[in-house]
């Protein structure tokens, strides 16, 4: 090397190293927002504070308590009939659906994407029609979607040691016996798929309600998906870890606190097809569900009232619900009386704001799942940040490490010549490497720069010190109680049964009946409660 090399090379470490340097401090330097949904609500219902007198009460035929995925399928079934209802939001307007914006840019802060529909789940294809995102064919083998709604490509890729590959099954760099044992493994969920038990009903479905009861199945709900996998002979390294990552992402816990049953649900489970998209093809927004959810609410015409219910008590009429909102940090109160109620919040919420919950047949101490903590957190960024080896970003980008779950682009779907100058990314961590305690201690406790070390690590293993340079805002959203867990004996729970059959003057919904947060799960048993509010 001639001492003109030596010396442009030299230069250019210090230029990185100051670079490095710069972009270091203007990382410390944003301060991110956190915002725990539910925290304040909750911790006044635990510590049982006294609440004011109620300043008013309202009159109404049902009243939805609770404003996610199943409050929301109720508030659309009940508007749609014509009946007379009243949602009250809870702690936050949808919920896990929820979304946020910074002036033309949406994100989510929570789910992300929604799986084409199944012909068995109806209820999703009636309001995906009513919303115009189906087209035509709304309940045929293959409807038409709205193509902006179906994912575009590039659809995901996978950070294997630095490198990106496309599809998340690692194979770059696998040994062709592992990729043979992850093929063998794709061709068993494909059979599973389509396999029906005695009682002439598919093995597993969406909604898991309508999936077969043949017991010849009930062992797979009694160990853990991991136990399942090494019983099955399923030994490669690199389909351990995909399937690990599934759980975490879908469960928020990992594979082997998770039942085989709902392990191989995931798979099993999806048959939906369009049209004009592949079959493994998702719906989402930039916003995430959080677009999905405001159309639902609109179109339902069920006006929403800011709130939270404190207590629901059954009278000789129906049924009265205590709420209060928090304005100024101070609670206003008021009641809301009705015929039904559809108790749309979360069941460890409701035990402890409905009462005789244990005559409806739920004791909280053996019945009450574990429920997970998530993560995330949204990097506004004012430049796109350099991909290396050119390789194009993605809508789902995922490392493969562990806490994180990855992150996802929210100006994926925009239609443009040119990259979008601005954009978000919005990064998933499941604190599947704690226990569930744990982890909500440590939310609890952890500082700014505690959190916003977990949620970049990921996007600081794809773009390195440059990240910070790009970056000019974060948001974190910690939710404690995430999503249930179904684990090993979930689908025996006699006590989520007796909750699914209740049909009184309270009517539960909520994913948690199902022990499956997604979609399709709370937007049924939401159904289900209109149904029987209207009935």
């Amino acid at each position: 090397m001639d001492r003109r090399s030596f010396l442009l090379s030299a230069g250019g470490a210090s230029l990185a190293a100051l670079a490095s340097g710069a972009g270091f401090m203007r990382w410390q330097e944003i301060a991110p927002h956190l915002s725990y949904p539910g925290r304040e609500e909750g911790h006044f219902l635990r510590d049982a504070r006294a609440l004011p007198p109620p300043s008013s009460a309202i009159e109404t035929d049902v009243v939805i308590l609770g404003s996610g995925i199943a409050g929301l399928t109720a508030a659309w079934k009940l508007g749609r009939e014509g009946a007379r209802a009243l949602m009250i939001d809870g702690p936050q307007a949808f919920g896990n659906a929820a979304g946020a914006r910074y002036g033309e840019l949406e994100c989510p802060t929570g789910a992300h994407y929604l799986p084409l529909p199944s012909t068995e789940s109806t209820h999703v294809r009636a309001i995906l029609s009513d919303l115009g995102i189906i087209e035509r064919d709304s309940f045929g083998e293959t409807p038409y979607y709205d193509e902006r709604y179906i994912v575009h490509a590039p659809e995901e890729r996978l950070l294997v040691n630095g490198r990106w590959q496309e599809g998340l099954v690692p194979a770059l760099g696998v040994p062709e016996a592992e990729l043979a044992e992850q093929r063998r493994f794709f061709a068993h969920m494909e059979r599973l798929r389509g396999q029906r038990g005695a009682d002439g009903k598919r093995l597993f479905v969406f909604p898991s309600a309508l999936s077969s009861t043949d017991m010849a199945q009930a062992d797979l709900d009694r160990i853990s998906f991991k136990a399942w996998l090494e019983r099955e002979g399923y030994r490669a390294p690199s389909l351990h870890w995909y399937l690990n990552y599934c759980c975490r992402d879908d469960y928020g816990a990992r594979y082997d606190r998770v039942s085989a049953w709902a392990g191989l649900h995931y798979f099993a489970g999806r048959s939906g097809r369009a049209a004009n998209a592949s079959d493994s093809a998702v719906l989402t927004w930039p916003g995430g569900l959080a677009p999905l959810a405001a159309g639902m609410a609109a179109r339902s015409g069920v006006p929403r009232r800011p709130g939270t219910a404190v207590r629901v008590r059954r009278t000789g009429s129906g049924v009265e619900a205590l709420c209060f909102s928090l304005e100024n940090g101070k609670p206003v109160t008021y009641l809301v009386r009705a015929r039904k109620a559809v108790c749309a919040m979360p069941v460890f919420v409701a035990t402890r704001v409905v009462d005789g919950m244990a005559d409806d047949g739920f004791d909280m101490r053996r019945h009450l799942p574990e429920y997970a903590p998530w993560l995330v957190a949204n990097f506004v960024m004012r430049h796109p940040p350099r991909e290396r080896d050119d390789v194009a970003l993605s809508w789902d980008n995922v490392v493969q490490s562990e806490p994180g779950l990855g992150y996802v682009v929210s100006t994926h779907q925009d239609i443009r010549m040119e990259p979008a100058e601005r954009s978000v990314f919005t990064a998933y961590v499941a604190l599947s490497h704690m226990t569930p305690l744990a982890a909500r201690r440590w939310m609890q406790s952890a500082g700014a720069r505690e959190l916003i070390e977990l949620a970049s690590a990921d996007l600081k293993a794809a773009y390195g010190w440059t990240l910070a340079a790009n970056v000019e805002r974060v948001d974190i959203t910690l939710r404690a109680h995430a999503m249930a867990v179904p684990a090993p004996g979930f689908r025996s729970n006699a006590g989520m049964a007796a909750l699914r059959e209740a049909d009184g003057p309270v009517l539960f919904a909520h994913a948690d009946l199902s022990g499956l947060s997604v979609f399709e799960e709370a937007s049924w048993w939401g159904w289900r409660a209109a149904e029987r509010a209207l009935a």
